[in-house]
């Protein structure tokens, strides 16, 4: 199938619009974390969405013990021109000692869905 028959309107071309787009995952313990986070990172146009995935199991070591908590996973929609902005203001909000900060790039996104993105997270002039 050609690329500009594609009905979802994907955009998977090497160098396409997918190279702005970036996903952040974190973790932190509590609802009022995670909404407070949420709220902040979209308000200051760091992020275009963040998912809150309720009630996650993460067993890891920390301190040389294996550690077992229910966390809330957060899916983080920004842009790879808002990266460094976001991450510190993530690191100053998150209450961890050491914040999960993970980026992805997706492969392949909706052309609607990535200009979208890009706009909900540009600086307000």
């Amino acid at each position: 199938m050609s690329h500009d028959a594609d009905p979802m309107g994907l955009a998977a071309a090497p160098g396409e619009a997918t190279d702005a787009v970036r996903l952040v995952l974190t973790t932190v313990g509590s609802d009022a974390h995670a909404d407070r986070l949420a709220q902040a990172l979209v308000d200051e146009r760091l992020a275009a969405c963040v998912n809150v995935l309720p009630q996650v199991v993460s067993t890891y070591r920390w301190q040389g013990r294996v550690e077992r908590e229910t966390e809330r996973m957060l899916i983080i929609k920004t842009t790879s021109d808002r990266l460094e902005a976001l991450a510190a203001r993530l690191t100053a909000l998150h209450p961890y000692e050491l914040p999960e900060l993970l980026v992805l790039t997706p492969a392949d996104a909706s052309r609607g869905y990535l200009d979208w993105v890009r706009r909900e997270t540009r600086p307000e002039t």
